[in-house]
């Protein structure tokens, strides 16, 4: 089963594979099967769905369960049951059939038009009558309630054959020369017919009178389109009671209002075939028009194409499966294909699994490639000299290009350019000359910021490329070509200060790191090139005396990390001195401040004390608010701690508290004087 998807719509090719000839036994098919993996993953869904050599027509019955499809060679109709997914049965007939339609709801009662002028009925048991009409016919319809055939074909005359009286009724004259295809209007039962002039002509059965005439042959000439000839009238149908869609031979499809002379939308193939068939699927209001090439789904009301599919060989005519996402075509081949759509609808009932599988691929999609095609431009089959093969089946158009057989392309290239071989050996040569170039010593570039840890980098990316080659291991991504770390290398404020003491202090470790790396490499490459890495007592021996080397590495390390950190407490000592004797040069001169209104200047040691408080930990300022009384810190019933604070009071409360305390005192010493005043008057009288 292929799959194709274009504008987001999947199209599920349900006889795609190849098929086993019918005189093989089964042990053949079996054996076939067990090899070849096409034929093993195939999806038969109707058993020997297919004709002897071409498919001209094929239609399904009203009630769902028959499809019958008509083709040569030799003549003949096949009808495939649904319920069986088998074929019902076969019959053969005396010459081609041109058209067919089934009249009843099963296959009980079918007519055939045939090529000889020949009219035939079969009935539920096989051929039932045969009839001739007086011109060549190509197409006909049936009008249910007067039980009238209606033929059209190389005549200016329509001509009816009534079922229930079993003989022609009267002919209707047109203006037509010819005509090429009719249709019934299932609503009101208008007959209207196509003629070679690109004329529409609309009958009322009732009167049996003309009631309408549609120009498509003027109406299908646009700004965009480009024809060649008159367009004749190629295919017809009708949808609802006012709608009717039109196919000229030139490759447009017109839809018309009944109410209008003028079409609603015109669509045009871009291939100048004849229009073969027209179906309308009504749930989501598209025109499925086809003619010999591509089936093309489109919206009715905006010409939008919803999808379109190039079967490989070309088409005769398509049948949509009603009520359901199921295409079948009729081609030039003896395979008929089933097409599944999920977009358009569920799968048929006889055939529900299709909805669960097509679920699975959804879940697991795989990619599609396509290893036996090339795809092109028009540019390149110019070049190639292939330009002329455009339009025929050996390029399929795809985008802004085409899809051609790979083999036909190396031979076309062969053809066109001789000498490509001996281009590709001087390219190979030039590659070759420019590897050994670049193992030459070459002039690096080194960015204008950190140019030493540039080089660095530049030296251990070299290391890790002969290390990696050795090894067959991937290559890593370099900082310097990384965007990440570009501006390390561009922006000065990234410049590396080796006069830092974070970098004294690391500048032993990276240093020794990388020796110790070098030294790792020249092992490995001692241990490869002797061819001793499968011994057991030399590799004990090397990690001997890599642990060695790693303690003496570990003690020189920490010798130099000591002497850096001696060196860094000398040099501040240094700088402190300086500061000293610079403070000590430099006078001091008097500094005025200027203090708000409403505030009183204090001495500098209490916001020496604040500084020193807030220096101190929260325990610290916490146990100086107990020894002050300002905190009491308790414990509770509960198992908790309870802290009561003390607000310090402000400037203004404080002086507001000392003046009302130096009023008592000396409102207490007047009451003293005047007490002792008292007392010493009451002491005077008494000695008098």
């Amino acid at each position: 089963m292929q799959v194709s998807s274009l504008n987001e719509v999947k199209i599920y090719s349900l006889s795609a594979g190849r098929s086993l000839p019918e005189w093989l036994s089964d042990r053949k098919k079996r054996a076939l099967q067990k090899k070849d993996v096409d034929i093993r993953r195939r999806i038969e869904l109707i058993q020997d769905f297919e004709m002897p050599t071409v498919s001209t027509k094929i239609k399904v019955s009203r009630d769902g369960q028959y499809i019958m499809a008509v083709g040569t060679y030799k003549p003949r109709v096949r009808c495939f049951d649904t319920y069986q997914l088998s074929q019902k049965f076969e019959r053969c007939l005396d010459s081609e059939v041109v058209t067919f339609e089934i009249l009843s709801d099963d296959y009980s009662k079918i007519v055939f038009l045939q090529c000889g002028r020949f009219v035939e009925f079969h009935s539920q048991h096989g051929h039932y009558y045969k009839t001739r009409i007086p011109k060549f016919g190509r197409d006909f319809s049936y009008h249910y309630p007067s039980c009238d055939l209606y033929f059209v074909g190389a005549s200016s005359e329509v001509y009816r054959l009534n079922l229930e009286q079993g003989r022609f009724l009267n002919s209707l004259q047109t203006e037509a020369s010819e005509s090429n295809v009719c249709d019934m209007n299932p609503v009101h039962f208008l007959f209207a017919m196509g003629t070679a002039e690109g004329k529409v002509e609309c009958w009322d059965p009732r009167t049996r009178n003309r009631v309408g005439l549609l120009d498509c042959a003027l109406s299908s000439v646009t700004a965009d389109t480009e024809i060649e000839g008159l367009p004749s009238i190629s295919a017809l149908k009708f949808d609802g009671a006012l709608n009717m869609a039109v196919g000229t031979s030139t490759g447009q499809v017109l839809l018309y209002d009944l109410r209008s002379s003028n079409p609603l939308i015109v669509k045009d193939h871009h291939y100048g075939l004849p229009i073969k068939s027209i179906q309308f699927q009504h749930q989501l209001d598209l025109i499925i028009s086809a003619d010999s090439r591509i089936i093309k789904m489109w919206n009715k009301d905006t010409g939008k194409i919803f999808t379109s599919m190039e079967p490989e060989h070309d088409i005769n005519d398509v049948c949509l499966y009603p009520n359901s996402g199921m295409l079948m075509t009729a081609n030039e081949a003896p395979k008929m294909n089933i097409y599944y759509i999920p977009v358009l609808g569920p799968a048929p009932k006889w055939c529900s699994f299709l909805d669960n599988l097509t679920e699975e691929l959804e879940e697991n999609p795989e990619s599609t490639v396509y290893d036996d095609y090339k795809f092109v431009t028009r540019k390149d089959l110019e070049n190639l000299g292939l330009a002329h093969l455009i339009g025929s089946s050996l390029l399929r158009a795809y985008m802004h290009g085409f899809f051609m057989d790979i083999r036909l392309y190396h031979k076309a290239k062969m053809m066109a350019n001789p000498f490509a071989y001996e281009e590709y050996r001087r390219e190979k040569i030039r590659q070759k000359i420019e590897e050994t170039r670049a193992q030459r010593v070459q002039l690096k570039k080194l960015p204008k910021v950190n140019k030493e840890l540039a080089l660095k980098l530049i030296e251990e990316e070299g290391e890790d490329q002969q290390f990696s080659k050795k090894r067959k291991q991937k290559n890593l991504p370099s900082l310097l070509k990384d965007d990440r770390f570009k501006v390390m290398f561009e922006n000065p404020d990234f410049q590396v200060d080796e006069q830092s003491e974070e970098f004294r202090l690391l500048n032993p470790l990276v240093s020794k790191i990388s020796e110790k790396r070098k030294r790792k490499l020249k092992i490995l490459e001692e241990l490869e090139a002797q061819g001793q890495e499968e011994e057991e007592e030399p590799e004990g021996k090397a990690s001997d005396a890599e642990s060695s080397e790693s303690s003496d590495d570990e003690k020189g390390w920490v010798e130099e990390v000591r002497k850096q950190r001696k060196l860094l407490r000398q040099e501040e000592k240094l700088k402190r001195q300086e500061r000293l004797k610079e403070d000590q040069q430099t006078l001091l001169k008097p500094q005025f401040f200027e203090i708000k209104e409403g505030e009183e200047f204090r001495s500098f040691k209490d916001s020496a004390k604040k500084q020193k408080l807030m220096k101190k930990t929260l325990e610290d300022r916490l146990k100086l608010e107990e020894k002050l009384g300002t905190l009491n810190v308790s414990d509770t019933t509960v198992g908790s701690k309870q802290a009561t604070f003390k607000l310090k009071k402000s400037e203004q409360q404080r002086k507001q508290q000392e003046a009302e305390k130096q009023h008592r005192q000396e409102r207490k010493t007047l009451r003293r004087s005047a007490s002792h005043l008292k007392s010493r008057r009451g002491r005077g009288r008494l000695f008098h």
